[in-house]
């Protein structure tokens, strides 16, 4: 029935769609040496973040209200996730032929706290600014001709038609069959044989189209067939970006696809807005890090699980017992604001709130209800430690614990959660980030980037 439909999809729309270009905002040419560099250490990808006017596929303007409202859309869908209910959610593969060619309500999860990067594809190569997200599988692009629909993005769409290195994986290939795991959504198949990924997300975002095989390319070195989608029919709110990077733990994932060559490890440092930061796979400094051990979960295995041992205000810990932790915790490059078991969250809501005494507070804001007037950059912030299982732990600055709601408001970067909890990248902002998957281990060291 799906083939069906989605052949009837195809046949009725147009055959092509036009590209759409966004110019970048001009930058400080301080943070213009981005790109990419692959070199005996590993591969090195300059990251942006998602807000900041030196990224090459900058947002558009949202209130932070806005911005709070679709990380608890990501948060839920996590949540769902590692309750098993992903699967049951629409994809453009259900949609009826005649509403086919309306766009849905636009999805946002993925686009407004994930960072984004460039990537070099075909042959010849051609750069493409793309979502880096942990907590997806399939890495996926727009492809013209946009058969159904593909949102506006900075720099042309990507034609396979120019790429002597493209080809269609077919619906018997094994990498066809592994599309279930990498998406939770079941493959389809065209009227031609050509293998049909569905990556849907939380929040109704999707991309559907065929999968792929190509050539990545990093300043004159190349890594050939490497699979991914080749998206005729994107909708949700992506950025500017032309598709996803996935890293999570999956055999179709950017991590796994590279490791062969690179090794099955990636460090990142998720930048400021006013500066950069960069992925990294590949060989690593292991003296650098402290590090915690990489959890095993049946809740979900291709996310990346790890677990806290306590949390300290001015080094002594929040009053919880250590029982209160023991709710799985997510490491997530894309979720904004940090989700704390309830318990544990009132604890530190407490444990700040007496060290800011005199501080004059301020009105709960959306889903944050621990505030103060002012700006974070001017407050005289307590001392915040997180401490995981093994004894790595991150000593947070002020901008890693507080978060500027608006000019004149900031507020504890931290939310309660009753289902899991989640280290967000606001916490993780600065810090260099070590995903060792081959040891099992998550590494953590300071002053990565700005």
């Amino acid at each position: 029935m799906e083939r069906l439909v989605l052949s009837l999809v195809l046949a009725l729309l147009l055959s092509s769609a036009a590209s759409r270009e966004i110019s970048s905002k001009l930058c400080s040419s301080e943070f213009k040496d981005e790109k990419y560099h692959l070199n005996s250490s590993g591969l090195h990808l300059t990251l942006y973040h998602p807000r900041s006017p030196c990224s090459p596929a900058p947002l558009p303007d949202l209130t932070f209200s806005t911005i709070l409202t679709h990380d608890d859309s990501r948060v839920a869908s996590l949540e769902a996730r590692i309750s098993k209910k992903a699967s049951s959610r629409p994809t453009s593969l259900e949609l009826q032929p005649e509403l086919a060619s309306s766009p849905l309500t636009p999805g946002t999860s993925v686009g407004v706290g994930n960072y984004v990067t460039r990537i070099g594809l075909g042959t010849p190569a051609t750069s493409y600014v793309m979502v880096v997200d942990t907590g997806s599988s399939l890495t996926w692009l727009q492809c013209s001709p946009c058969v159904v629909s593909c949102h506006a993005q900075a720099g042309p769409v990507f034609n396979p038609k120019t790429s002597n290195s493209y080809r269609q994986v077919s619906c018997t290939a094994s990498e066809c069959s592994a599309l279930e795991s990498a998406t939770l959504n079941p493959s389809a198949c065209s009227t031609s044989n050509v293998c049909i990924y569905q990556a849907s997300y939380g929040d109704s975002s999707f991309s559907v189209g065929y999968l792929s095989r190509d050539t990545l390319t990093f300043a004159g070195s190349s890594v050939p067939n490497f699979i991914y989608g080749c998206g005729q029919d994107n909708e949700g709110l992506f950025g500017r970006s032309a598709g996803l990077i996935g890293l999570a733990r999956n055999k179709l994932s950017f991590l796994y696809q590279l490791a062969p060559s690179l090794g099955n490890s990636f460090a990142y440092c998720l930048p400021s807005t006013s500066s950069s930061g960069y992925l990294s796979i590949g060989s690593y400094n292991p003296g650098q890090y402290s590090y915690t051990p990489m959890v095993s979960s049946s809740l979900d295995d291709s996310l990346y699980f790890l677990q806290f041992s306590s949390i300290s205000v001015n080094g002594r810990p929040i009053g919880v017992a250590s029982s209160a932790y023991n709710t799985p915790t997510i490491i997530d490059s894309g979720t904004v604001i940090s989700r704390l078991p309830s318990d544990v969250y009132d604890a530190l809501s407490t444990a700040v709130s007496d060290a800011m005494k005199g501080t004059p507070k301020a009105s709960a804001y959306s889903i944050l209800d621990t505030c103060f007037k002012g700006s974070s950059s001017k407050l005289r912030a307590p001392a915040v430690s997180l401490t995981f299982q093994g004894g790595a732990t991150l000593k947070l600055p002020t901008d890693n614990v507080f978060i500027d709601v608006d000019s004149s408001t900031t507020c504890l970067a931290f939310a309660p959660s009753s289902r899991v909890a989640i280290l967000g990248n606001t916490q993780q902002q600065t810090f260099s980030v070590l995903y060792d998957v081959g040891k099992s281990r998550i590494g953590f060291a300071a002053g990565g980037c700005r």
